[in-house]
């Protein structure tokens, strides 16, 4: 029974990218001191990171898996896709980034009309390319098997020729002072061209971000015009959304 319920909570984890000892006792009706001593027994494995009150996935290097991530959060996602592409007016030219997030965006987006899609993004290409009604183009570049994004200077010199009305952003992790980060510098490359040149910058990012790390900055939440996600973000996040001019904007699961 104590095996599947540490199987379970890491599920809880991987779905909301953490947990608490009054979650875990909430949901199986345990006493806080064993849900204390299930996380103690996860984090002594290597397989959770302790933080207050819980425990997170641990930082490292790598991502999720594409497979999963597709799964994590999903009704969030939509949310944040469905609220951002109301924002998004048919006619416009738009960049649309790496991601499971930006996958959903890209679905959000093809009852649009007259739009141009600039993407390195094969997933939110083949998902785009279904309408006559929108203009797909696809940066060269490498080739990263595990999520189907383009990626490298190849992708990031022939992105250089665009300057989009939007440019759609995810990243894999926030700092608490808002800092986007990710795994891959060669995304991160692409990335920060793309940004460079954009009328509108818009990051898009679900609340388990704020429970993560990586180790590769691509901006700080200031460089963004507009920051999308499911829930009000950290206190932290929040005042330099404020201070800086970057709109926030939550979009719910429907």
């Amino acid at each position: 029974m104590e095996n599947i319920r540490l199987g379970e909570i890491m599920s809880m984890v991987r779905r909301d990218g953490k947990v608490t000892t009054d979650s875990i006792a909430e949901r199986f009706g345990v006493t806080v001191q064993t849900a204390r001593r299930d996380l103690g027994t996860l984090c002594d494995t290597g397989q959770l990171t302790r933080v207050y009150g819980g425990a997170v996935l641990p930082s490292g290097t790598r991502n999720v898996r594409h497979d999963d991530r597709q799964t994590l959060n999903a009704v969030a996602k939509a949310g944040i896709a469905a609220v951002l592409a109301d924002r998004i007016p048919d006619g416009a030219s738009v960049f649309i980034d790496i991601g499971t997030s930006l996958e959903a965006v890209a679905r959000a987006l093809s009852e649009h009309r007259n739009l141009m899609v600039v993407t390195n993004n094969l997933h939110a290409a083949s998902s785009l390319a279904q309408t006559d009604e929108i203009e797909v183009i696809v940066a060269g570049g490498v080739l990263r098997s595990s999520d189907g994004g383009l990626v490298g200077e190849s992708a990031a010199e022939f992105l250089r020729q665009f300057r989009t009305d939007f440019a759609l952003f995810g990243a894999s992790a926030l700092s608490q002072s808002g800092d986007a980060l990710d795994y891959d510098y060669r995304e991160v490359k692409v990335a920060q061209t793309v940004m460079s040149l954009a009328r509108q910058s818009v990051l898009v990012a679900d609340h388990s971000k704020f429970n993560r790390s990586a180790p590769v900055r691509i901006a700080a939440i200031s460089d963004f015009d507009m920051f999308v996600t499911d829930t009000q973000p950290p206190e932290g996040i929040a005042e330099e959304c404020q201070l800086h001019g970057c709109e926030i904007l939550i979009g719910t699961g429907r």
